[in-house]
């Protein structure tokens, strides 16, 4: 092995745009927390959770995480949603 491994990197799980327009379609929820994204199996309870720009979304929805990327918070407030930071 080889390099230096940081101690104090924060690992976050992603979760893409595309994947919270297809929850929103399927269930009409209007707020994705943290709770809701657990008890649909995409994070684990103790996972920190990062929001990215990857896919559309076209839903007015309140989307809470731990982080987001600079261009899916754009997008999220540009569909008429709502972005919390935790």
């Amino acid at each position: 092995k080889f390099g230096f491994k940081n101690p104090n990197r924060v690992e976050y799980k992603a979760i893409n745009l595309g994947d919270i327009q297809a929850i929103v379609e399927k269930t009409g929820v209007t707020a994705i927390t943290l709770e809701f994204l657990y008890q649909n199996g995409m994070v684990a309870k103790k996972d920190l959770v990062k929001i990215l720009n990857k896919g559309t979304l076209t839903s007015a929805v309140e989307v809470t995480a731990h982080a987001f990327s600079a261009s899916a918070a754009e997008s999220i407030e540009k569909a008429g949603g709502k972005v919390v930071k935790l």
